[in-house]
């Protein structure tokens, strides 16, 4: 099965995680299968460095998988390998009935901005055309673009249906 994918992207603070949040737990409930990925800029901290996993990766291993009654999670060293693309990442997932992607906003793929002028950083939408909506706390302006839908952040129940009607087919 071919899964969905939508990225969230915009500024640091305008809600993204809370809105990621709030989408996961709805389209869950729906019983659908969602996967997330999560793009950073900082260095992934799983355990302190004292730590036995840590102390594997630094000792040179490539790879450490760390597993518990409760999850597991693979830590792979890039030792001044490329960072992985996108398309690279999702080939490691499950499938999925949608993938939500947080970050990676140069990626040519649909995304929802969400967008809080309070923050004093201008819109990303008029300069990507992969941006299909925008989720904001303030009302559409006059000269946005018609074919871009405009979501109201502070009703995330909208953003969910939304995201369910554009990509979720079996809803």
């Amino acid at each position: 099965m071919d899964s969905a994918l939508l990225g969230i992207v915009g500024w640091s603070g305008s809600g993204k995680t809370s809105l990621l949040e709030y989408v996961i737990q709805g389209l869950v409930k729906h019983r659908m299968k969602v996967n997330v990925i999560k793009h950073s800029h900082h260095d992934v901290i799983l355990e302190p460095a004292h730590k036995d996993s840590a102390r594997f990766r630094s000792a040179g291993a490539g790879q450490v998988v760390l597993a518990s009654p409760y999850r597991f999670a693979i830590m792979e060293e890039l030792r001044n390998s490329p960072e992985p693309t996108l398309h690279e990442l999702l080939t490691k997932l499950d499938d999925a009935d949608i993938t939500l992607v947080e970050g990676f906003k140069w990626e040519a793929i649909d995304k929802i901005e969400v967008l809080r002028p309070s923050l004093g950083k201008l819109p990303l939408y008029p300069d990507d055309p992969h941006v299909v909506a925008v989720a904001s706390d303030v009302a559409r302006p006059i000269d946005c673009p018609s074919e871009l839908a405009w979501l109201d952040l502070n009703s995330p129940e909208d953003v969910l249906i939304w995201i369910k009607q554009r990509y979720i087919t079996a809803v």
